[in-house]
């Protein structure tokens, strides 16, 4: 795991001296990315400059030091992440006549490079990668990102100048950069709580999507990336050529393919654990993970002093069935609140997932006794583990056939009710019920539901269902609404069931745009390499041939992966409700954080600044800090925009 960077320019004004301090202080900026080593390579008369910070996980030896250039002299490498595949592509290339001096991936990459050519080798690859190839030959530059993407790349033009790197920070180093912010993108960050891709928080810098290629050769006409794989192939490919064995043959598949998927991973020459939260998809990991190791396998889980938080008692009830060393650790309210300021630079843009902060801390603990941590991660967005996948398809086929101005009466009546007095309601049945009969629901859930009542189809409701400010263009001053992958049209002619369009839906944006960002920029910003075997192409591409009715039984989520997992683990040990990854922001906000949000969202201040409309900020602040409603994940957006402005000292709005 590592940070690359580097610029391509055709301005010639530059000496070689001053080409190598410019990429050699972007490299300094992502150090956290490569503590161990770090290079740079530059043509002067090219004008360009590649620059490595490596974390040795694979072939520690000098052998494995990047820029690394191919044996032919045609390329050279600048890489980040893992192919874990790379000793069966090695023995074929040794078949065909390659030599290797070292032991790594890297030069194994530049071997395929040369053998099968960039889109046909990137192809072969079974990893997590982002790389920057120099052709010298064809004077081209090549970037290449994996098929999901769990490692990151950000390019942009500066002028003449094309600038690259795994985070944003390196853009800063270099002279030519303008932190101009893109206030349409700003908007999509309100109603996500990330900034999809392609968007970036700044103008004219963009994220490589995931499962592309683009290649620039200095011209002044600016390349659109290429797709070297479809996550949209394989949904409708899957969908329309499903799985056609019983469930039993299902569960053996997966299996072997999991525990391959799991095996790969295993491969490092540094020490290696796992993350344990005692859910469905960890434990599975780890399962398979204990089963292919001669030692117990290092596992780390944190928990929380609050009951509604904390899973620390069901991973450890997990560890101890399969034998693990467990490390788990108990996070105070002020432990937690402490990470808050290292956010805005952890993140490098506005990202306001707050699970983000148990992210993190789960990561320094893993970090103090090991270098690599497997982790569950794309369980829920594969085999359906997400509630509003089967709680948004049941809700539509209760108030579709509804007519429309029945649904907006509805929707008014539930929420001129509050949050709260709905919650006591809840709370005086729930006394006299069994546990079996409680209710579940809550005033937010209600008003939730409210919200979604008068939408005229169901992908516009689920576009609800994943929004935070859905006016958010009222909000962020002078923007407008982009383009996404959520406005793509037409999906129900390939995917006609709206569960599965949800899924393709949230695997292409949610998943990489939140969920790999969150766990890279908190892994990395301790120097812990984090892998994810549920990303295995293979185990993605099989995941969409299984059918709905294998993913989803009743009003639950994940069957397969259940059936599979009772193998290794008890039912008992499993069996609750879903609980996430999350921390008290609604009331830390209204007590301990009530100082620091207030400061930030002073009227005065954002209307200075000029990005914001105070108006409908304060008035959730407000209501807030009443307890009329709970608006955590609204004011925790614009809380994280905030600090990072602060943080990037920006000043007043452009």
């Amino acid at each position: 795991m590592c940070g690359i960077t580097g610029f391509f320019t055709n301005e010639k004004q530059l000496s070689s001296e001053e080409i190598g301090n410019i990429v050699e202080n972007m490299c300094q900026s992502l150090i956290h990315r490569g503590p161990d080593d770090g290079g740079i390579w530059i043509d002067e008369e090219v004008g360009i400059a590649l620059g490595h910070r490596r974390l040795s996980i694979v072939d520690l030896s000098p052998e494995g030091h990047q820029p690394m250039i191919s044996a032919n002299g045609r390329y050279v490498i600048v890489f980040n992440g893992e192919v874990y595949n790379f000793p069966e592509l090695r023995k074929q290339l040794q078949s065909l006549g390659y030599n290797f001096r070292g032991h790594s991936d890297t030069e194994v990459m530049l071997a395929s490079f040369c053998e099968w050519g960039v889109i046909e080798a990137t192809k072969r690859f079974n990893g997590m990668f982002a790389f920057a190839l120099w052709d010298k030959a064809e004077r081209i530059l090549h970037l290449g990102r994996d098929r999901i993407g769990e490692k990151p790349l950000y390019y942009g033009w500066c002028g003449d100048t094309f600038i690259f790197a795994s985070e944003l920070k390196a853009f800063k180093a270099h002279p030519d950069f303008q932190r101009e912010i893109n206030r349409d993108a700003l908007a999509l960050f309100l109603r996500f709580s990330y900034i999809p891709a392609p968007y970036s928080i700044y103008k004219g810098i963009y994220k490589l999507p995931p499962g592309t290629l683009l290649s620039w050769n200095g011209s002044r006409t600016h390349p659109q990336p290429v797709a070297y794989w479809s996550a949209k192939i394989v949904a409708e490919s899957g969908v329309a050529y499903p799985f056609t064995g019983s469930e039993n043959e299902a569960i053996v598949n997966l299996e072997g393919l999991l525990k391959d998927a799991v095996g790969m991973r295993m491969l490092a020459d540094v020490p290696l654990g796992a993350f344990l939260s005692g859910g469905i998809d960890s434990s599975i990991v780890v399962a398979l993970m204990q089963a292919q190791s001669h030692q117990p396998v290092k596992t780390f889980s944190i928990g929380f002093y609050e009951d509604a938080y904390n899973e620390a008692q069901y991973a450890k009830a997990v560890a101890q069935h399969l034998g693990t060393d467990h490390t788990e650790f108990y996070v105070t309210a002020n432990e937690a609140l402490a990470v808050i300021p290292k956010l805005p630079s952890l993140y490098d843009e506005p990202f306001s997932d707050s699970s983000q902060i148990p992210t993190f801390l789960v990561s320094q603990l893993a970090r103090n006794h090991v270098t690599v941590s497997l982790s569950g991660d794309a369980g829920d967005e594969l085999f359906a583990g997400y509630n509003r996948y089967f709680w948004g398809r049941s809700i539509w086929q209760k108030i579709g056939w509804i007519p429309k101005t029945v649904r907006h009466s509805t929707a008014k009546a539930l929420t001129s009710v509050s949050p709260q007095t709905w919650n006591q309601g809840f709370a005086s049945v729930d006394a006299m019920l069994p546990t079996k009969l409680k209710v579940e629901a809550s005033g937010y859930k209600l008003h939730k539901l409210a919200s979604i009542l008068a939408v005229p189809n169901p992908d516009i409701m689920y576009a609800g269902l994943v929004s935070h400010w859905q006016a958010s263009e009222e909000v962020v001053i002078g923007s407008s609404e982009l383009s996404t992958v959520l406005n793509e049209r037409n999906l129900s002619d390939s995917l006609p069931d709206f569960t599965e369009r949800m899924m393709y839906l949230d695997l292409i944006s949610y998943l990489p745009d939140d969920i790999l960002v969150k766990v890279d920029r908190a892994s990395m910003g301790v120097s812990l390499e984090s892998r994810i075997p549920f990303l295995d192409h293979r185990v993605v591409e099989f995941a969409w041939q299984i059918p709905l009715s294998m993913k989803i039984r009743g009003n639950q989520g994940k069957w397969l992966l259940r059936q599979l997992l009772y193998k290794y683990v008890p039912k008992e040990l499993i069996e609750r409700p879903k609980m996430g990854f999350g921390i008290p922001i609604d009331s830390w906000l209204r007590g301990p954080l009530r100082e620091w949000a207030e400061d930030l969202l002073n009227e005065s201040r954002l209307r200075q600044e000029g990005y914001f409309n105070p108006q409908p900020i304060r008035q959730k602040w407000d209501e807030h800090q009443s307890g009329k409603f709970n608006w955590q994940y609204y004011l925790w957006d614009v809380l994280m925009f905030q600090a990072w402005l602060a943080e990037n000292q920006l000043g007043l709005a452009e």
